[in-house]
């Protein structure tokens, strides 16, 4: 048989057999630099599961261990403390259940003075201690804000203004929400010992979606340009007065990146002198990779700070559906907009109790067949965390890329179906590969690692398919397999997650 002929029956055979050839090239080349190359973590934001749960020891404890310690759980290190604005206490339109945050401030009748009461919030206050203390030394706190308190708004009402498109901080209260920032933070820091090391003062704030008398306290319109402005200047003042103006000061925590392009574009001078990251969110991705670029042409650090979604990926994938949905969105994000951290929005997002919370009924338990939003719900009756697949998909990038390490855009060479990214630890030692296979076939695939390593290397393979009751969670498939040279050659199983963390010699 003629040499064309024979490699031609090798790729039929190959393809017959649910193979096709793809390659993950890792190279210098595609290091992201955000931060100087140094990678901060994976986070979640308290808000709003934190307040639901942690009047409960037993809950608090396994939250703290299942997301943020890296041997027990998925390591998580970035925690987003959401400082609430209470609502009017006559307002009883805050009906899902673990949204309805507590304000630090009150008006005290009988003095007729707003004063600070430094228990209100001690349920989410409890799950930060435990997830900080949990995280250890690469616990990252970041505070921000959803709205001023209610009495500082133009509608009364934390949720929004009458006219969600209108701005609903009073316009002689941008200084007195700053001091109000600023106050929460100092005594967190000071007198808790929690250590804060950025804000931000407001969430999705030029947008349309929060009205007041809304049944859930999650954001305040403010417009782009002199409106923010304002709030990130009083801010940086008030943080200077506490003595924590070290503190980074973030901007603008958009619901998608071409809005936070045009708020970036839109601010005063003074603002951008004030401000020293900027975060946005990926709920839409028009933009993304401008403000990548954006951020670099500013020369200023960049957070996805916060998405999830009840998106689906994969073939007939089943449980897997959600976790290859999250896997292939953090591979996507960071790809496309390279930022320094990458962050979901809640990690429980759903409650079960037969009591319910003042009254008002949760959701229920999470259906995983389809896409859900937040990755295990928390069982009050059982005093129980329920974890899912999208969990287990979470923990590939959480547990095994930590911080300090410098990520590797892999978006060449690869086949539709697969996606990966890589990083290298900040020793130069460890080399962790993170792809996905959302076919309904088997994929065969190289992994080149030649720009950074030319010896051997001990492999490490780690895997998540098929269901929580019968299939993988972290497998490890294999490990510290000998690798003669730079370069190995993997299977990859339909609807599946896998790690590969090479060792090298």
């Amino acid at each position: 048989m003629k040499k064309g002929l024979i490699l031609l029956a090798v790729a039929i055979s190959l393809f017959a057999n649910g193979y096709s050839q793809n390659t993950v090239k890792v190279e210098k080349k595609n290091l992201i630099t955000t931060n100087n190359g140094y990678w901060e973590g994976w986070g979640t934001s308290l808000c709003w599961w934190a307040n639901r749960i942690g009047y409960n020891p037993t809950l608090t404890k396994q939250s703290a261990e299942l997301f943020f310690d890296s041997k027990k759980g998925l390591g998580l290190n970035i925690m987003r403390y959401n400082i609430g604005g209470g609502d009017n206490p006559t307002h009883n339109h805050i009906t899902r259940t673990d949204s309805d945050v507590p304000g630090w401030q009150y008006y005290n009748a009988e003095t007729g003075e707003y004063e600070y009461d430094y228990n209100a919030d001690f349920r989410q206050l409890n799950v930060l201690k435990a997830a900080s203390k949990a995280a250890g030394q690469d616990a990252y706190i970041e505070v921000f804000s959803n709205s001023p308190p209610y009495f500082m708004t133009v509608s009364g009402c934390s949720t929004g203004n009458f006219k969600s498109e209108e701005d609903n901080i009073r316009a002689d209260a941008y200084d007195d929400f700053a001091e109000y920032l600023a106050h929460v933070t100092h005594y967190m820091m000071k007198k808790l010992k929690l250590d804060v090391k950025s804000i931000s003062p407001m969430n999705e704030p030029n947008t349309n979606y929060w009205p007041a008398f809304n049944y859930k306290q999650e954001g305040c319109h403010i417009d782009a340009g002199e409106s923010q402005s304002k709030l990130l200047v009083e801010t940086k003042k008030a943080l200077t007065r506490y003595g924590i103006d070290n503190i980074i000061l973030t901007a603008s925590d958009e619901t998608n990146p071409g809005k936070q392009i045009e708020e970036i574009k839109l601010m005063t001078p003074q603002a951008r002198a004030a401000i020293n990251r900027i975060s946005a969110h990926t709920y839409g991705v028009n933009g993304i990779r401008e403000l990548g670029q954006l951020a670099k042409e500013e020369n200023i650090n960049l957070w996805m700070s916060e998405v999830d979604g009840n998106g689906t990926a994969g073939t007939n994938a089943g449980e897997m559906s959600a976790a290859l949905w999250l896997a292939n969105k953090i591979i996507n994000d960071i790809t496309a907009m390279e930022p320094s951290a990458w962050v979901l929005w809640q990690v429980i997002d759903t409650h079960v109790s037969k009591e319910g919370y003042k009254g008002r009924v949760d959701k229920g338990p999470l259906q995983t067949m389809g896409g859900y939003w937040g990755t295990a719900y928390a069982n009050h009756d059982t005093d129980e965390i329920v974890l899912t697949q999208k969990y287990y998909a979470f923990g590939h990038f959480s547990k095994y890329i930590r911080p300090g390490s410098s990520l590797i855009i892999c978006n060449n060479g690869l086949n539709r179906g697969c996606n990966a990214i890589a990083a290298i630890d900040n020793k130069g030692k460890q080399i962790t590969v993170v792809c996905t296979n959302t076919t309904a076939n088997n994929q065969n695939m190289n992994i080149d690692l030649s720009d950074f390593h030319s010896g051997k290397s001990k492999v490490t393979h780690i895997r998540t398919s098929g269901s929580m009751a019968n299939g993988e969670q972290w497998n490890i498939v294999s490990s510290n397999v000998l690798c003669e040279n730079s370069k190995l050659n993997i299977e990859l199983l339909p609807n599946s997650i896998s790690t590969y963390i090479f060792t090298l010699k």
